[in-house]
Parts: structure tokens; sequence; C-alpha cells
């Protein structure tokens, strides 16, 4: 596979950083070309582009077809339907380059992406995120300020790390190294997050996704415990102790507002006492709590639903 190497300074290892970009899609052949073509269209900069990698979640479209057209520009991995948890995971474990950054086959990137994040990812730096702008199938803005961000297609991280906590099952495992200090963001809008009605996670009807995500929070807090055992280089077994507790408190953050979501006041104080709690244990401070806090004492979820589009025939 050629591709067109980056002009620009060395860094001081006498190196640019590479970076593998992995396309996650499963029947997304429709947004597909235009993923792609996004990331063969970067801007040169201080970086290596190592390679670009569509996994394949066992579509049953033409996505295969998509990829042909692009010949040996990009590296195709066909893999059997294991959801996006499995194919996150196998996107780590496949690439070559020393940093992943990842993209949702129905996002893009922006031009400039690659070469302005490649100023953030030093030697102490395991993680970085950037803002996005969010836009319709058709990829039409939706709101018209940028997002902060957070999701798969807005992230990077350092292979290496990201191998010690897999298996994933939602790009937030890869938050932790921002919990633990070894992040860097930045305000930056260098992707196109696509919001429409077969977007992989539910984000329109009440609770759906924040019971999700409680359940993702619940995994990381496990996979935290288990890291303690041997902890990796970039962190602590203290320090592992207290984001076990600090994910459990998530998980019943997410609790409180799916409560809320679906109308249902009372059921929300348990997982808020609980939050509380968890959020003392993990030595972390009860402002990152208010929101709970307030929609329960109102009685209102403070997490606005997604308004899909209206589909025009």
């Amino acid at each position: 596979m050629f591709i067109e190497p980056t002009t620009g300074h060395e860094d001081a290892t006498g190196r640019h950083p590479s970076i593998s970009v992995c396309i996650l899609s499963h029947n997304y052949a429709h947004f597909l070309t235009k993923a792609i073509e996004s990331c063969l269209a970067q801007e040169p900069g201080d970086y290596h582009l190592a390679e670009i990698v569509v996994l394949d979640d066992g579509s049953t479209d033409h996505t295969l077809e998509v990829c042909a057209e692009f010949g040996d520009r990009i590296r195709v991995v066909p893999l059997p339907h294991g959801g996006f948890g499995a194919t996150l995971t196998e996107s780590v474990r496949r690439c070559v380059g020393e940093w992943v950054a990842f993209l949702d086959a129905d996002d893009w990137f922006a031009p400039a992406k690659l070469r302005t994040v490649a100023a953030r990812l030093s030697a102490g730096t395991l993680f970085v995120q950037h803002w996005e702008y969010v836009v319709d199938g058709e990829g039409e803005l939706l709101v018209p300020d940028p997002h902060p961000g957070g999701n798969t297609s807005t992230i990077l991280v350092r292979r290496t790390a990201a191998l010690r906590l897999l298996p994933v099952t939602n790009e937030k495992y890869f938050h932790v190294f921002d919990d633990l200090g070894l992040g860097d963001r930045s305000s930056d809008p260098l992707t196109y997050y696509r919001v429409h009605g077969s977007n992989m996670t539910d984000r329109a009807t009440p609770g759906t996704h924040q019971l999700y995500m409680a359940e993702v929070c619940r995994g990381i807090s496990a996979r935290m415990e288990e890291l303690r055992r041997t902890p990796p280089a970039w962190a602590v077994s203290t320090a592992l102790r207290r984001l076990s507790w600090h994910y459990q408190a998530e998980a019943q953050a997410h609790a409180v507002e799916a409560a809320l979501q679906v109308g249902s006041w009372r059921s929300a104080w348990g997982p808020l006492v609980r939050e509380l709690w968890l959020t003392a244990l993990a030595g972390r401070g009860f402002r990152t709590r208010l929101p709970s806090i307030r929609s329960v004492l109102t009685g209102r979820p403070c997490v606005r639903l997604v308004q899909l589009p209206q589909e025009t025939s």
C-alpha cells in the first residue's frame, strides 16, 4: 500500500509520530466513500500516516465493493459481525501505527485533522481529544457552534497503552488516560459527526442511551479493578482503585438520568445517594455531581434527547 509521505519538521527523536486511521463500519456503505476520502485528503504535517484501515463488521451491504474502489490506498479487514465494541477492540489490535485515530464510517475528518493533532502527540501523552461539528444525514450542520466531542471519531490513543485496556465495549474506556492526567484536549473542530436514523447508539429514546452508558461505566470500573493486580506502566494501583470508584459513580449518574428521562422521579433518589457516596470514595469533588443533584431536586433530566431530522420523501 502506497501512502504519500508527509512533510514538515522532524521531532526531537528524529522522526514523526506514526498514525493509523481506523475506520469502523457496519452497513455504512452509503457513507463510507466520504469517510475514506477525508482520510486520503489529509493535509501534510509533522506526522506519518502509517495506514488507513477499514474494519468491516460483517456488513451485508456493498461495503467491500466501495473499499475495492480505493485499491491499495487503504487496507480492509473483514470481520464477522461482532458489534461496535468488538470492532473497536480489533482496530487497536490490528493496526500498526504508534497512534490510532478512530473514525466511524458515517463521520468524516476535516482536512487539517491529523496535521493539527500531531503537535499534541508528545511522549507523555496517551490520549488526545478534540471538538467536532454536528451534522445531519445529508452532511448539513444541525447546530451552528462546534461541540466538545469525546466520541469515537474525535479521539486518538497511543496503541501500546490502549492494548492493556482491551477488550473494550465503547470508546469511553480510552478516556481513563485523560482521567489519569495523561490526555490532551484541543478545541479545534476537526471531525464532522453525523446524526441520523441509523446511528449505532440510540440517543432519541428516553433512558436507552443512559442505561447503555451505565453498563459501559460498570465495565470500565471492573477493568480498573483487574488492572490493579498487575498495574500497567501508566498507572499505580491506588489511582486505579479511585478510578474504579469514579466509574461506579458515573454509572449511578447515568442511572439517575435514565430514571428522570422516563419520568420515574422516585427511582432516581437511590442512584443519586450511591453516586455521591462513590464520589467521596474516589476522592473527587462534588462539583461534577451538581447536575445530578439539580436534576433530582427539580425532577427534570439534564441531558437533552437527540431530535432526529425529519425524513423527506
